[in-house]
């Protein structure tokens, strides 16, 4: 379904006011994040009440831009507001909250054609917003179709496996030592049965100590295996959420996470009273990291539902799409399935083999 938001510049395009323009925006973000107030209510264990108001916040940003990048004027100078509205919500600082960008159709309308398909999907929705928005309807639609009669998923690297999990309550960082012991299990089935890189979940290994990393390193010991895996390490202002490698001869941070959830794990402003600031956000940092000779490009979680960080690894040419997540908060909600079609989407678009992890 995702090349249906191809219409969202048509209708916004023929938006009778400003005011017309605002409530198009509002209720395509609205619907398009609808299971927010849910996952909101499960992350911090009471009502929807607070959901319901982080889900109308976030939408502001989103409303702002296009309410304030619409005009009357119909031709170039409608489609030239367009493509700045989403540009802007590609890149930060509003593209922190560019859920659901249409941009993202374009692994499904053009699956396999890189940079020219994202530039021709941003043709076909700058044509939306112009007379000849029939001419681009039909090509996304006869496309779409075509896309879903041949389609097929990302094909997984040989001997790269990545592993689900249902563990419940994500709220702790210190894992019992008994999750540890299960999730050790789960890998070493994961060897024995061919693999050669594991794939764990976000926050998979909780909070990372020097008695955790001697744990799985000692745990690995005559096992030719690699493990990828999310952890949490503590710093001066808060923590970073990262990927660790981790082998038979020890762990190395090879991604620490570039755009995390705002106000639930991202919270600079704590920093004006010299309070934790929660997770770190390295906006720009780490694209890609090297593992033996393929180039991994790793993508955390909330990072799923935005443009600039797939983008950015992209353009740095990696050989493979790492995605990881930890939705226990998810549950009863469509929020994890919404990240995975988005990254699945993405990974088409370039050709990539994808590695999909989560604990749900």
């Amino acid at each position: 379904m995702l090349p249906v938001a191809a219409a969202f510049p048509l209708v916004w395009a023929a938006a009778p006011s400003r005011l017309a323009a605002a409530f198009v925006s509002a209720g395509y973000f609205l619907a398009g994040s609808f299971d927010l107030p849910r996952g909101v209510a499960n992350f911090y264990g009471h009502g929807s009440g607070a959901g319901i108001c982080f889900w109308f916040v976030a939408s502001l940003s989103f409303v702002a831009v296009h309410t304030a990048l619409w005009t009357r004027r119909s031709g170039w100078k409608k489609a030239l507001r367009y493509a700045v509205a989403a540009v802007l919500m590609s890149i930060p600082p509003f593209g922190i909250l560019g859920w659901g960008h249409p941009l993202t159709a374009a692994g499904i309308v053009f699956p396999g054609w890189g940079w020219w398909g994202l530039t021709a999907m941003a043709t076909i929705l700058l044509a939306m917003t112009t007379r000849a928005w029939w001419v681009a309807a039909v090509v996304v639609g006869l496309l779409s179709l075509r896309s879903a009669w041949l389609w097929t998923d990302p094909v997984t690297p040989e001997n790269w496996t990545g592993i689900q999990t249902s563990f419940g309550s994500g709220a702790d960082q210190d894992l019992a030592l008994s999750q540890q012991l299960e999730t050790l299990e789960m890998v070493r089935a994961a060897g024995n049965d061919g693999a050669k890189v594991v794939v764990l979940p976000e926050s998979a290994l909780g909070m990372w100590t020097p008695t955790i990393e001697r744990l799985w390193v000692r745990s690995l010991a005559g096992h030719d295996l690699t493990m990828l895996a999310g952890a949490i390490l503590v710093n001066e202002t808060g923590y970073d959420n990262v990927i660790l490698q981790i082998t038979n001869a020890g762990a190395t941070v090879v991604y620490r996470q570039r755009m995390p959830v705002p106000i639930s794990m991202w919270q600079p402003w704590q920093g004006w009273w010299g309070l934790p600031t929660g997770v770190t956000a390295n906006p720009l940092a780490n694209p890609t990291f090297e593992l033996g000779m393929v180039r991994v490009a790793p993508l955390i979680c909330y990072e799923q539902l935005l443009v600039w960080p797939v983008l950015q690894s992209a353009w740095h040419a990696p050989d493979a799409i790492v995605a990881i997540a930890n939705g226990w908060w998810t549950r009863g909600t469509s929020i994890l399935e919404v990240q995975q079609a988005s990254t699945v989407a993405w990974a088409k678009l370039f050709d990539l083999p994808l590695i999909l992890s989560a604990n749900d």
